[in-house]
């Protein structure tokens, strides 16, 4: 007897998926499924969003954004990065589907999505140029940094620099401030 070949998940089978708290995303086919983030999650999430935000005011560069996005680079593919920001002609535009081109991207790490966060959609992101990925490991309080040329991360203990072109100033966040204590 044969094995069932596997489900290959379109962004539109995805987006039919019934909203029962976890978010579904899709890499290429491949289904992930996360459930609801833990706390401390959201705390890094709330700190990251107000921190871009506050630097986007000021370098009218982009818009940040939290999860619950639809980005889709094909009909394969459908992701909700918990942090990122896409420029602002592509927002003003305010139809997901022409948000295409991301500036920055961020995953923070949960028991649930360290492999899907670390190498599928990592390598996606790599493949779409998205010129900066970090990673954030709320446990052990590091980040992970990439560039689609890169193999190995940079690892950021201390402080997190993202200076996107046309911005006056990089943006700066100590790891101290995003990971002090709720």
């Amino acid at each position: 007897m044969g094995m069932a070949a596997p489900t290959f998940y379109t962004a539109q089978m995805v987006r039919a998926l019934p909203e029962d708290g976890n978010r579904y995303e899709t890499v290429r086919g491949e289904l992930l499924v996360t459930p609801a983030p833990r706390l401390w999650h959201e705390a890094i999430v709330i700190r990251l969003t107000t921190a871009l935000d506050n630097y986007l005011r000021d370098n009218p560069i982009g818009q940040v954004f939290g999860s619950r996005s639809d980005i889709s680079w094909s009909p394969d593919t459908l992701v909700e990065p918990d942090v990122f920001v896409a420029p602002l002609e592509e927002v003003r535009t305010l139809d997901w589907s022409q948000v295409k081109t991301l500036l920055l991207v961020v995953e923070v790490l949960s028991p649930s999505s360290r492999r899907a966060d670390r190498f599928t959609k990592r390598v996606e992101y790599q493949r779409q140029n998205i010129p900066c990925y970090w990673i954030v490991d709320p446990d052990e309080r590091q980040i992970e940094a990439w560039s689609p040329a890169d193999t190995f991360p940079v690892f950021e203990r201390e402080r997190l620099i993202w200076h996107p072109a046309g911005a006056g100033r990089p943006f700066e966040l100590s790891l101290e401030e995003l990971f002090r204590a709720i």
